[in-house]
């Protein structure tokens, strides 16, 4: 499969992809050009060839303005600012064909991303009718878009495709691929673990042979605290049996004393 960053023919899928190799569209914009069904106006006169498209005006660009600018790349046939029907502001884009195609070309490549009415336009070739499969963008398509906006398109001028990288199919000078490389270095990588897990038991082993100060000293002060227990309950347990004794010998005097 040829890839090229700019493709000829659009297709609302691979728009919404960053290397157009998504099988899943990511947002809703995306969804509804796949659904959408475009077909370019009839009505629009002028040979595409020799007619650019410039976006992201300024409200304040008019028809003159655009004329005094674009007509320094050749003489200019027909230019077209969109307004709203309504209410006659204009949408901020706008199509204009030359005379000849070789000045069309000029004007899109040296006019691009230039400062109009302190705006930065968006110069590229009409894509109504020469990208075959075309949706605009107010039908989820367009190509470019704001990452802000939630709508990104690739596969245009300004924002082109992305080569596919394939894991599988990239080779080293050394003749492996590079996922081969990846399983060695993850082998490495569980052998050093081990190393270093065993490195940790040998060396607490060392410690256990050779005897921790501070461990000993708590055995010790946990057996001394032991007899110390040990000590006192025996004490207790000599007065109590002592006291019972005691009681014991109390009652006998007393009941003898009775009798008598």
């Amino acid at each position: 499969m040829d890839w090229k960053p700019v493709p000829k023919v659009y297709d609302a899928l691979k728009a919404g992809s960053i290397d157009g190799t998504d099988d899943m569209p990511h947002d809703r914009g995306v969804i509804r050009a796949m659904n959408a069904k475009y077909k370019p106006n009839k009505e629009v006169v002028g040979i595409p060839e020799h007619t650019i498209f410039v976006g992201r005006l300024s409200q304040n660009t008019d028809e003159d303005s655009l004329g005094y600018v674009f007509s320094d790349y050749g003489e200019i046939k027909r230019l077209r600012l969109v307004r709203d029907v309504v209410t006659g502001f204009s949408r901020c884009y706008a199509f204009i064909e030359y005379f000849d195609e070789d000045c069309a070309y000029k004007a899109q490549r040296e006019a691009d991303k230039t400062i109009l009415d302190e705006k930065e336009i968006y110069v590229d070739f009409e894509c109504g009718r020469c990208l075959k499969g075309w949706i605009p963008r107010r039908l989820g398509g367009g190509i470019g878009g704001k990452k802000e906006s939630g709508q990104l398109r690739f596969g245009g001028k300004n924002r082109p495709f992305k080569k596919p990288f394939h894991i599988n199919t990239v080779v080293k000078p050394e003749g492996d691929t590079f996922r081969e490389r990846l399983n060695v270095v993850e082998r490495g990588d569980r052998s050093r673990q081990r190393n270093e897990r065993s490195d940790r038991y040998t060396s607490s082993e060392d410690t256990r042979g050779r005897g921790n100060q501070k461990d000993s000293y708590r055995s010790r002060d946990k057996s001394r605290r032991s007899r110390s227990r040990d000590k006192s309950y025996r004490s207790r347990s000599r007065e109590r049996r002592h006291n019972s004794r005691d009681r014991g010998y109390r009652s006998r005097s007393r009941e003898s004393s009775r009798r008598h």
